[in-house]
């Protein structure tokens, strides 16, 4: 079996968060975005759903309603957090929650 035959198993559907970087990070990325998109609330008096984080918990719902795993709904979260974070140091800003 040649190289291209070899390559042509591979397929590209396991969802895995890429182990490159610093651990530290991802574990406090991953555990802001459980954090800013569960219920803010201790007692529930309704259904209703209140976020931390509005925007990410919209985005998060989005993603679950495309029929992503959770895992990989909440990398996504996090990688949309550390873009935010990133553009906030960049142009020196306050991050405002426009909910």
């Amino acid at each position: 079996m040649n190289n291209r035959e070899n390559h042509s198993v591979i397929k590209g559907t396991v969802n895995r968060i890429t182990k490159r970087g610093s651990s530290r990070l991802r574990h406090a990325l991953f555990m802001a975005v459980r954090s800013a998109i569960r219920d803010s609330r201790k007692q529930k008096t309704t259904d209703e759903i209140i976020p931390r984080n509005r925007k990410l918990r919209a985005f998060y719902d989005k993603k679950r309603e495309e029929g992503k795993p959770y895992k990989v709904d909440v990398i996504a979260c996090a990688n949309k957090l550390l873009h935010w974070i990133y553009a906030l140091l960049k142009s020196n800003t306050t991050f405002q929650d426009i909910a």
